[in-house]
């Protein structure tokens, strides 16, 4: 005798209430519309919860519907397009064990006897209410001797049904759970993908977020190999709600944390976490990587990587994202309108007139057309900020130590010095490697044009600060404008530099990315990178990792390997494989001077053995089984 499985269809195996549909289809063009559909779920919902008796429920839904036969054709495709994600995602499931489910629903066959059909159950396993119609085909009713309109039906059912073996109830609601309470049901899964309902959750023996989590605790076949709501997500600095939607919407367990952790507090928070979400300021040592006993991922919201030791979490087999596009035009708009600001010395205006003096005068303010941007830097942000700057009559010069195409009509320095002697301004570009300390240091800062201007966008320790100050106090320089900082606080509150109180100096705090529209986009690329590398095992964008893409099988499983990257590896996987008679459907390898990283479909179901053994190759870091 084995399990039987016994599932409810409204917002279980569809993500809606069938007749809550119906509804809005029948009062199409009423204008108590609105009243009327909110009556209905009210009226639905108290019935599930067991507020009234389910017959009062139905009568009260039916009188207010006023449906028609030709209602359910329209109904069915709408129902169609509604299967819950996780269900229609482990068809498989439905299929092999066709023979074990039954379907005992409050709702009505004729609309779901065609939609469980596609899953292989049958008209005969489905137990549900019928409608009752007039001569011209009005829905009037339902047939009330059925015992699934009566109050506690499905206890009835069930109990007439007299299952044989273990019988386990996947339903949503007070109907379900009850089933469980009364003895004839041996489990209860409280299914809350499409609705949660606490009477349901509270009394469950387990909560299902999905299917996939259902089918993994009882080891049944299914799309997932491990249920994405298991997966654990911290996100740490405020990072942009967005990123919670979407990776929550995904189906993780995603904790947001408002503020960086210290190295103590992250190796106490990162145990049991799959995928790490940070800005600048986490620091991600080698303590913490040997702390993440389950850490897959770490997604760097933000452009630097400087903050994560990329090389240890290549070791432990960590892929890392981060996002090196999203807020370039916001950091180039706030260069933009600095550069602006200083040649216009807006700031000490704006200071004096704040203090009550009026001076209006045109010395030592400039347009910026005609003038010369040296731009040190010409990645992404340096090259937007090069057109958009020419677009304003400026000319444009930049220097890098890659060889970079010119855009426009911007000129090629061979070497800094070059940049510096000729610039008007100066904005810095340039990446986080260490190297770059005091980038602009006393010898650079010589070399630049008297009341010249400076802007660091970039770094904090790419400037010699005290060596600034000089410049800026003996005049050398006309002014600065910085968003970044040699030391900056953990999180909002007291902040000093030698940069305050100077004349013509433009602080902000660290915010050239931090424009709604920028986060909106970092919540957006870096959980897209995160949710591709969970569900497919793609790296493209990686920025320690080989990067592989292959399409998502159907029918298949695929592992996922990663390795020391040192010779025959490869070989000794497919050896293992054809140990097992498994066959390769699809593989992709991919390597740097560290890590090898192998991507293989196989097209049937494999003995659970051949895991472990691909675990046990030597120089494996980890393994992984996606579906």
């Amino acid at each position: 005798m084995g399990r039987k499985y016994v599932f409810d269809f409204d917002s279980t195996l569809t993500q809606v209430e069938a007749l809550d549909v119906l509804a809005e289809m029948t009062l199409q063009g009423r204008i108590d519309r609105d009243d009327v559909i909110a009556q209905i779920q009210e009226i639905t919902n108290l019935g599930i919860d067991g507020d009234i008796s389910f017959t009062q429920s139905l009568e009260s839904r039916i009188k207010l519907l006023k449906a028609h036969k030709e209602h359910l054709k329209p109904l069915v495709e709408e129902l169609r397009q509604k299967i819950s994600k996780s269900i229609a995602s482990n068809k498989e499931f439905f299929q092999k064990f066709s023979d074990d489910i039954y379907v005992i629903s409050c709702g009505f066959k004729e609309f779901i006897d065609p939609i469980v059909a596609e899953y292989d159950i049958p008209s005969e396993r489905v137990y549900a209410n019928t409608f009752k119609f007039d001569e011209e085909g009005n829905i009037v009713g339902f047939d009330e001797t059925n015992v699934l309109a009566t109050h506690n039906g499905k206890i009835e059912c069930l109990k007439m049904l007299d299952l044989e073996g273990e019988v386990q109830v996947i339903g949503d609601g007070y109907s379900d759970y009850v089933m469980r309470e009364a003895g004839i049901a041996h489990k209860f899964f409280a299914y809350t993908e499409n609705v949660h309902r606490e009477k349901a959750a509270s009394n469950a023996d387990h909560v299902a977020p999905n299917l996939d989590e259902f089918l993994f605790v009882n080891d049944l076949p299914r799309n997932l190999s491990y249920p994405k709501n298991r997966i654990k997500i911290l996100l740490l600095e405020n990072v942009h709600p967005v990123a919670f939607d979407n990776l929550s919407e995904d189906g993780f367990s995603v904790e947001l944390v408002d503020r960086s952790l210290s190295e103590d507090e992250l190796i106490e928070r990162i145990k049991g976490v799959h995928v790490l979400g940070i800005r600048s300021k986490t620091q991600i040592t080698p303590k913490v990587l040997d702390a993440a006993n389950k850490l897959l991922v770490i997604g760097a919201f933000c452009i630097g990587t400087t903050q994560i030791d990329l090389d240890s979490c290549k070791k432990h087999g960590i892929v890392v994202f981060n996002a090196p596009y999203s807020n370039t035009r916001s950091v180039v708009e706030l260069a933009l309108g600095q550069i602006i600001m200083l040649m216009r010395f807006i700031f000490p205006r704006n200071k004096e007139l704040h203090s009550g003096i009026w001076n209006k005068t045109a010395s030592n303010s400039h347009e910026v057309r005609g003038k010369n941007l040296g731009i040190v830097g010409y990645g992404n942000i340096g090259k937007q900020l090069s057109v958009l700057a020419e677009a304003m009559g400026m000319r444009v010069y930049y220097y890098d130590i890659e060889d970079r195409l010119a855009l426009g009509n911007a000129v090629k320095c061979d070497t800094l010095e070059d940049l510096l002697n000729v610039s008007d301004v100066v904005s810095l570009h340039i990446d986080d490697n260490p190297a770059n300390k005091n980038f602009i240091g006393e010898r650079e800062l010589a070399q630049m044009r008297k009341g010249a201007f400076l802007i660091n966008l970039s770094r904090g320790f790419v400037v010699d600060i005290p060596h600034l100050v000089e410049a800026l106090k003996t005049k050398k320089l006309a002014g600065a404008a910085f968003d970044v900082y040699p030391k900056e606080p953990r999180k909002n509150g007291r902040f000093e530099s030698e940069l305050q109180q100077l004349d013509n100096v433009i602080l902000t705090p660290h915010i050239g990315g931090s424009t709604e529209e920028a986060q909106r986009d970092i919540a957006d690329f870096v959980p897209n990178k995160i949710m591709a590398y969970i569900n497919s095992g793609n790296t493209v964008d990686a920025v320690n990792f080989p990067n592989i893409r292959l399409p998502k099988q159907v029918n298949a499983h695929r592992f996922l390997h990663i390795h020391e990257n040192v010779p025959g590896i490869m070989a000794r996987i497919n050896e293992v494989l054809a140990q097992y008679d498994m066959n390769i459907i699809g593989q992709y390898l991919s390597t740097d001077s560290d890590v090898g990283y192998v991507i293989t479909d196989l097209d049937k179901d494999y003995n659970k053995q051949v895991i472990k053994d691909l675990k046990r190759i030597e120089h494996t870091i980890k393994f992984r089984v996606l579906y």
